[in-house]
């Protein structure tokens, strides 16, 4: 039986799904969805390391601040690596979180994603941070079974389905039938590498040096894993590393499917290497219902039609892909009595593996 003070903060406590990504950190609300979508970006004092902005605010600043101001990415390929900077910015979000709603209790239940190659200590780490950061209950889930949650997928069902979720730092498969993983895939080559290999190829090939922002933005607007139906270019300003002077160079479309063509390599073969290890009852059932592509790295051109044409299997693009994790995340909280075996139980002592 329920104490008068667990009846209390079952009715007024904040429940909250957070997908703590490299690249973005989005908020679910239980009852409300998506509030917060935030680049995972802090910018810090030097001397007293505090943090001065958080999201959108210190990402405008990176590779602009003065000396006085360091900008960070608390979280490397999905793991955090600026444990307090990463408390900082989760007690941000969370208070950002209550501003929206009328609920008084500072202290919410949350539930994280956090990808399925993290170790103990990894684990851990997000965790005693959301704790940190004021939350009253941690669940942790990990990020391809929140994908798949939050893009329909029927992972309880015994029929097989399948989830690519390309990130910020991590790209997580996973195979899922009767409400577990079947087969899963983590590895850490996923947008940030894309956007590196933009960087080096404008460096060998134009001899023009740029910073990781430009790179995604070209990224964005002209990069694609397959022959676009018309092709596209875009102008990428920089420093031309032979005069040292300011310069633009227009690329094509095509040029930066090359400079990606590695990472995006990597990333087929990982897939087809889970398939290869897939029951073939569950193969055939990938074969009528498809691959599903999540996470902000999804949305590269033609990245589906070219897991088609290689793996011969259907594959398609989530609704609002970049939000699977966090709605995932979300659902967990709403059906918790049905979903909560997919939780890792942490919080509890226990690590399912």
């Amino acid at each position: 039986m329920l104490s008068p003070l667990d009846y209390f903060f079952g009715l007024f406590s904040l429940d909250i799904g957070i997908d703590l990504g490299t690249a973005n950190t989005l908020v679910s609300v239980r009852g409300k969805g998506i509030v917060i979508n935030e680049p995972s970006f802090v910018a810090i004092e030097k001397k007293t390391r505090r943090p001065i902005e958080v999201g959108a605010r210190a990402k405008e600043m990176w590779n602009k601040n003065p000396k006085n101001i360091m900008i960070v990415r608390p979280l490397r390929d999905g793991v955090i690596s600026e444990f307090d900077i990463t408390a900082a910015m989760l007690n941000y979000l969370i208070n950002k979180a209550h501003e929206q709603t009328w609920v008084p209790i500072p202290r919410p239940r949350v539930v994280v994603g956090i990808p399925s190659g993290v170790t103990e200590v990894e684990k851990r780490a997000v965790y005693e941070a959301t704790i940190g950061a004021g939350a009253r209950e941690v669940y942790l889930i990990e990020e391809p079974v929140a994908a798949a949650i939050g893009a329909g997928l029927p992972v309880q069902e015994t029929r097989g389905s399948m989830i690519i979720d390309i990130g910020g730092g991590t790209t997580e498969v996973a195979i899922f039938s009767l409400g577990g993983i079947v087969i899963s895939r983590s590895i850490r080559v996923a947008g940030d590498e894309l956007d590196e290999d933009v960087v080096q190829y404008m460096r060998a090939k134009h001899n023009l040096l740029i910073g990781e922002p430009t790179a995604e933005r070209v990224k964005v607007e002209i990069g694609s894993a397959y022959p676009l139906p018309q092709e596209r270019t875009a102008l990428v300003k920089g420093m031309n590393l032979v005069t040292g002077l300011p310069h633009t160079v227009e690329v094509s479309s095509i040029e930066i499917r090359e400079a990606v063509s590695g990472s995006v390599g990597i990333i087929i073969d990982t897939v087809k290497d889970a398939l290869d290890d897939t029951p073939p009852e569950l193969v055939a059932d990938l074969m009528e219902s498809g691959i599903c592509l999540a996470g902000g790295g999804g949305q590269l051109k033609g990245l589906a039609e070219r897991l088609t044409d290689e793996v011969k299997i259907r594959t398609y693009v989530a609704d609002d892909p970049m939000t699977c994790v966090a709605r995932g995340a979300g659902r967990v909280l709403e059906d918790y009595n049905n979903l909560r075996r997919l939780l890792v139980g942490l919080e509890r002592g226990s690590t399912r593996h």
